[in-house]
This record gives structure tokens, sequence and C-alpha cells, in this order.
């Protein structure tokens, strides 16, 4: 008996992860999920666009629009840095999974904790001021960029 041939790869492996992670979020409008892993492909950190750990999710808004501090935007953190920051280990050196392109601020983080390549399903705002900056930032930094399409995870 020979082995089979219609398993899946690495990269669609991790984007399934992504998606599972996402999941967790409790945004109504935006679920982002994270796995970083290392050069074994092994993972090392997963992370999901959320509040910082311990706070009550029924005691912050969630609205995209209005006075700033009415909004999501203040508090929630994203899932590359939620992944990073919940890492036991250095992630220098290691991949990095998301179903949406990193913004700005985390780009900075990804770059400073040493993260060599992203692999990525979606650039929603792509071409928009901060994708732009996130881009400009990326490629001075060496950082190898990957577009795969989305991977779709159904639970039953």
């Amino acid at each position: 008996m020979k082995k089979r041939n219609d398993y899946i790869d690495w990269d669609t492996y991790f984007l399934a992860m992504v998606q599972l992670n996402a999941m967790r979020s409790k945004d109504p409008s935006t679920q982002v999920g994270c796995v970083i892993i290392n050069d074994l492909k092994q993972v090392v950190s997963t992370g999901y666009n959320g509040l910082p750990r311990g706070l009550d999710d029924d005691n912050y808004p969630w609205d995209r629009e209005g006075e700033f501090e009415n909004t999501k935007y203040p508090y929630i953190v994203h899932a590359e840095l939620n992944a990073i920051l919940s890492s036991k280990d250095s992630v220098r050196g290691c991949e990095i999974y998301t179903n949406l392109f990193p913004c700005n601020e985390c780009t900075k983080s990804i770059i400073q904790s040493g993260i060599k390549k992203i692999t990525y399903s979606s650039d929603k705002y792509d071409q928009s001021v901060e994708n732009l900056i996130a881009k400009k930032m990326l490629k001075e930094a060496n950082v190898e960029l990957v577009f795969k399409r989305e991977v779709k995870v159904t639970i039953e």
C-alpha cells in the first residue's frame, strides 16, 4: 500500500488553524486569528483579536463608528500582537500565519520580535495609508510576504 496523496499542505493546515482561532473572537464585525510557527513547523503561539486578558467583554463597546472611546479600537488587542505577547518562547526567526494582512501597528511588533515570514489570506485594506506603511516597513525589514487563498473551516 502506498501513502495517500490527498493530504493538505502546511500552509493549508496552518491557515485552517488560523480560522479556528478567529472563531474565538467576540468581535461582531471582524474575526482575526493568528498562528506562529517555528522552523520545525511546530506551533509556538496562537492569538485572536479581543480585549486584554481579564477584562469583561460585556463592559466594553464593540462599535466601529462613533467617538473613539465608544468604539472597539482603543481596547482591542489584534491577533498578531496577542500571539506574540502570549508566546512562552522567543518568536525570533518564526513564521506568522493570519487571515488578515497585519496593520501598521502589528507590523512594528512583528518586525521588532524577529518574525521573518507572514502568510496571510486576506488583504482587505490593500492600498490604505496604514497598509502601504506596513508594506513599506516589512519590505525594508526583509520580511517575506506570502498570500494564500482563504481556507474555510466548517465546524458541525
